[in-house]
């Protein structure tokens, strides 16, 4: 007897040229080298763009002077049992601990702010995490924070207080997910980074499984 499939929930963007990413950095782009629509025997192509599109995971080299890149980083930080919350938070604002709305319960925390709307528009008011909320979060046994929006810092941060609070503790990164189809709850989260060596993130298929 065949057991039950387990609903996967896929909270990554599509990632085509529309693509919004960071101001000035490298957007999607694919080339195509050979089409069968065209007479050969196969599609073959190639794409260009930042490492930090769509659903992505920061190493701590993009944020620390001697932090690893992500080929590095141990794989169980972004496979397990996983909390997604939504929070309410103005545009602009960073999340803190007063503004969770559950206990804490499991090593990856995905917040839904619902502050980045269209993954392929970039507004720069999105919100982000608080250095408390960071610390907070640490202290309950979070390995993984993540949320639905370009980065875990507000967009005009030079100083990166929330990354600079996650590599303290040496916290795993999850940025530009999209949550706004996902209930609270607790699933199973599966963002595996690409092996890269020495690069500073990786693009992963971020997806939920919901408990059967």
């Amino acid at each position: 007897m065949k057991g039950a499939v387990p609903k996967i929930i896929d909270i990554s963007p599509p990632l085509t040229p529309d693509i919004a990413v960071w101001p000035g950095d490298v957007p999607f782009s694919r080339s195509v080298a050979c089409s069968i629509a065209e007479g050969a025997n196969l599609d073959l192509s190639s794409i260009t763009t930042t490492v930090h599109v769509g659903a992505h995971t920061d190493a701590p080299s993009h944020y620390k002077a001697d932090g690893s890149g992500i080929g590095a980083r141990s794989l169980q930080r972004y496979y397990g049992r996983c909390q997604v919350m939504r929070v309410s938070v103005g545009r602009g604002e960073r999340v803190l601990p007063s503004h969770l709305t559950a206990p804490l319960r499991e090593e990856r925390l995905l917040i839904r702010t619902d502050s980045f709307p269209n993954p392929n528009q970039f507004n720069t008011d999105f919100a982000a995490l608080s250095p408390a909320l960071v610390d907070f979060a640490h202290s309950a046994g979070v390995r993984l924070l993540g949320l639905d929006t370009p980065s875990v810092d507000l967009c005009d941060d030079k100083a990166l207080l929330s990354h600079t609070a996650i590599a303290s503790h040496d916290m795993a990164i999850l940025e530009g997910v999209v949550l706004s189809h996902v209930e609270d709850g607790l699933y199973t989260l599966i963002a595996l980074p690409l092996n890269l060596p020495g690069v500073d993130a990786s693009p992963v298929r971020a997806v939920l499984v919901a408990d059967l």
